[in-house]
């Protein structure tokens, strides 16, 4: 399904040296500076590399977060803050404001936004990988993990990190509670459509995928809903796509409830959530039309162009003449002028966020080695270089072919 979901940009950055000169007092010091200077820009280097696998992506941040933290966790056997904390200055841009950096010379704030870029880059991974022809079933898990890692390393890092910073995110920033409770949402949303598909593929039981079709629209309902506040010049577009996606699922839930109706028989109101379906569905085709219209960052995904779309409007259409049939050879039932409630709740199937942990601090970050930074032979960068409004170039990501589109999910 090339082209089903929306991503934003990946945040881009300044080259950082950690060149600390005479503060780094120690050959062991210097070497960490060295590494972090090394498995950050290999890390960097990771995000843009098409052939860049989960387990790489793993090995490549381990190795930098382990040593980053040398700069954050204390060292001296008290509780008070690491003197190499506020030492070197970060750059970094957002998802959603283009080229304008947000600078803090603060190593949680570096932390933060390149754990974030790591959360971006699975679900782009995720995106890419459910693009592909003929997807296999290990592959479908593989977006369907790669999209909770992404949601859990959203969560621990709203939940856990990003209070730690000393200067607040700004609004429409990333790090800000809105845009990336969004993100969670829509990470857990994604991996439920993997979740969905595969229930459709097994043929399992009606009841079942109008819950979890209902759960995955209301996720969709809430992350749009939680943008609402945002500077439309940057939300806009993001939004459509969730609006669209939420009255997609909603048209699924509906269809799939109807079959339940009819099932027990009652094919009146099964006709009305059918009509119900049609409704949302075409709804859903107007809102692919105007997202493909709208400016704004991020990709333009191409839903209604997907086989695992159009199979819908086809599914309902057949579902809906199949209960006006019945209805008037067999049931006869009034079709009632209210909706059935769609009173649904999944029992399985929903996804939670992967809990995410940093690895343990790099062996070469030890008290003796902490000793031999010395903060009094050189100075600290100059704060006053920590500038806002600095350009910074965009990442170049990979240019990606579309392949065929199958319509499955899973195969």
């Amino acid at each position: 399904m090339t082209h089903w979901f929306h991503r934003n940009p990946l945040k881009a950055t300044a080259p950082v040296s950690f060149n600390l000169y005479g503060v780094a007092s120690s050959p062991a010091a210097n070497k960490i500076c060295n590494d972090l200077r090394t498995t950050r820009a290999r890390l960097l280097d990771m995000f843009t590399d098409a052939t860049c696998t989960p387990e790489i992506m793993k090995k490549s941040s381990d190795e930098y977060f382990a040593l980053i933290q040398g700069f954050i966790l204390p060292l001296d056997g008290t509780t008070q803050e690491n003197k190499l904390r506020f030492i070197q200055n970060f750059k970094w841009t957002d998802t959603l404001q283009g080229n304008i950096a947000s600078a803090q010379q603060d190593a949680v704030f570096e932390l933060v936004s390149m754990a974030f870029n790591v959360a971006v880059w699975y679900s782009k991974f995720a995106s890419r990988l459910a693009g592909k022809e003929n997807i296999t079933e290990d592959e479908a898990k593989d977006v369907h993990k790669s999209l909770k890692i992404a949601a859990g390393i959203f969560k621990t890092l709203k939940e856990t990190h990003i209070p730690r910073l000393i200067t607040p995110a700004e609004k429409g920033r990333d790090l800000e509670p809105r845009v990336i409770d969004t993100y969670i949402v829509q990470s857990q949303a994604e991996a439920q459509e993997v979740t969905i598909a595969r229930a459709i593929e097994l043929k399992h039981n009606a009841s079942l995928i109008a819950a979890l079709s209902f759960e995955t629209a209301n996720f969709y309902q809430k992350a749009d809903h939680t943008l609402n506040t945002l500077d439309p010049e940057c939300s806009s577009k993001w939004k459509k796509y969730l609006q669209l996606k939420q009255h997609f699922y909603m048209a699924y839930a509906h269809c799939y409830h109807g079959q339940t109706l009819l099932a027990g028989d009652k094919c009146g109101e099964a006709i009305r959530s059918l009509q119900e379906a049609e409704k949302f569905y075409s709804r859903a085709e107007a809102l692919c039309k105007e997202y493909r219209q709208m400016k704004g960052p991020g990709s333009t995904a191409k839903p209604s162009e997907q086989l695992f779309f159009k199979k819908l409007g086809t599914f309902i259409k057949n579902t809906l003449e199949k209960c006006q049939r019945e209805n008037s050879f067999i049931y006869f039932h009034k079709v009632p002028a209210e909706t059935p409630a769609l009173e649904l709740k999944a029992s399985y199937g929903l996804a939670e966020p992967t809990p995410f942990e940093l690895p343990p601090l790099s062996a070469q970050c030890t008290p003796e080695v902490y000793a031999t930074f010395d903060l009094t032979k050189g100075p600290k960068e100059d704060k006053a270089k920590a500038k806002h409004d600095e350009e910074i170039k965009p990442v170049k990501e990979p240019d990606l072919k579309p392949q065929k589109d199958t319509g499955c999910v899973v195969s």
